[in-house]
């Protein structure tokens, strides 16, 4: 009983009335339209005096709504309606203005139901209660009696009103129950997403998933660089502070240079972050390659650099990404590179920029090296393959090289560690 007194009087059944109501304010405006041309149409004067009348002036009205429903707006508006007040699932609900055909026609069929049923009930609603009422207390105010059929005149009928009022009233909660219902189990079907919405809410998704990625290809490759620049460049301070104070005061000045320059990438990166954009530039091959290879080198790895190509001719994408996966390559090369040298090649070939960095495997049963030009981490230090998180740098790389259309691989040869980007100098295809 509980049950069903909530179905009718919940808080639910409330809110889908209003949803109705609102329903039947909507759809009084086609109704005098189509009071309109249903009183010349019948030669009466007082269309709103007979009952028929009425029913044809709301009939007429309905197909007027479905038209006017075709504006893309209305669907956004219909289903914010809904989600207040019909107690809906909003991940059932479609987002944005209805565009296709599909969806304009969904939104139509639905304007109108929500229009029909909202103008039954809220006309009931006028009304029963009144009528309802009234019936209630004949017994007590013999002055209502006035007026009203003989047969309600009998003991047994002023008897029977209260109760015949009292289940009008419920009759009239349990239709609007139940068209609330109906709507509401409806409402998924015809203002749900279409293929379309599915599409552009996935192609959302992968954009801002993209967004991500890129950012979290800048944080790493711009912060991964500088941590392990600043790590070797510490290692090598400590070790012969007592000796080579010289030396430690150039490593201190190369970690003051690599951190100030990293705070302002990471600033660009969390600019973009926080406002979608940035006005710090990021940094291109053609402005920063020569700082990048100087702070390196600071480190104590030596770099052997052929630069065969004029890094301010390429297009500002390309030299982007290229000083990302120079950047990269020579990140791995400060963890990784035996003897704490390098090869940095990059070339043009054809209508391609091919970059190629290559430095010395380090023998496995070599012993820890130490010094300042020394410093590379201990070969027992897992490589990226196996140590948690590893990857990140390579997949970084080969993310760079397939946005632009290029080419990426890395590995061994013989008795060196080889990596090879191929770009396209025109920017991507």
């Amino acid at each position: 009983m509980s049950t069903f007194a909530r179905f009718l009087f919940g808080r639910r059944a409330r809110r889908r009335w209003i949803h109705l109501i609102l329903g039947g304010a909507l759809a009084m405006p086609y109704v005098l339209v189509g009071s309109v041309v249903v009183g010349p149409a019948t030669g009466s004067t007082d269309v709103f005096g007979s009952l028929t009348l009425q029913l044809a002036s709301f009939a007429l009205g309905l197909p007027l709504a479905a038209l006017t429903s075709l504006f893309p707006l209305t669907r956004p508006l219909e289903v914010a309606a809904v989600r207040s007040l019909c107690g809906v699932d909003g991940d059932r609900l479609a987002d944005g203005l209805a565009r296709s055909r599909s969806a304009k026609g969904r939104t139509a069929a639905w304007f109108t139901l929500h229009l029909g049923f909202g103008g039954i009930i809220a006309g009931m609603s006028l009304a029963v209660p009144p009528f309802a009422v009234v019936l209630m207390v004949l017994p007590i105010f013999a002055g209502l009696r006035d007026g009203l059929p003989e047969a309600l005149d009998h003991t047994w009928a002023l008897a029977l009103a209260p109760v015949a009022g009292a289940a009008m009233l419920v009759a009239l909660a349990a239709c609007a129950a139940a068209s609330g219902a109906l709507l509401a189990h409806w409402a998924p079907a015809l203002l749900g997403p279409t293929p379309e919405d599915r599409l552009a809410a996935a192609e959302a998704r992968a954009a801002d998933l993209a967004v991500r990625n890129r950012l979290a290809r800048e944080l790493h490759d711009s912060v991964g660089h500088a941590l392990s620049a600043v790590t070797l460049q510490a290692s090598a301070a400590r070790r012969v502070l007592d000796t080579d104070p010289d030396f430690v005061r150039e490593a201190l000045a190369a970690i003051e240079d690599t951190t100030r320059r990293t705070v302002t990438e990471l600033d660009a990166v969390l600019g973009v972050l926080r406002n979608g954009d940035s006005t710090v530039p990021a940094p291109t091959l053609a402005a920063d390659l020569d700082d990048l290879l100087r702070r390196t080198r600071a480190t104590g790895l030596r770099i052997r650099d052929v630069i065969d190509v004029a890094p301010e001719t390429l297009p500002p994408v390309v030299s982007r990404e290229a000083y990302r996966i120079v950047q990269e390559g020579l990140s791995n090369a400060l963890k990784h590179a035996a003897d704490k040298q390098v090869t940095l090649h990059i070339k043009t070939a054809g209508e391609h920029l091919d970059i190629t960095l290559e430095n010395p495997l380090r023998d496995p049963g070599e012993a820890p090296r130490r010094g300042a030009g020394n410093c590379a981490t201990s070969h027992n230090e897992p490589a990226d393959d196996q140590r948690p998180g590893g990857h990140h740098g390579r997949h970084g790389i080969t993310d760079r090289a397939h946005l632009l259309g290029g080419t990426a691989h890395a590995g061994p040869t013989e008795d060196t560690w080889r990596l090879h980007v191929r770009l396209p100098r025109k920017g991507p295809t």
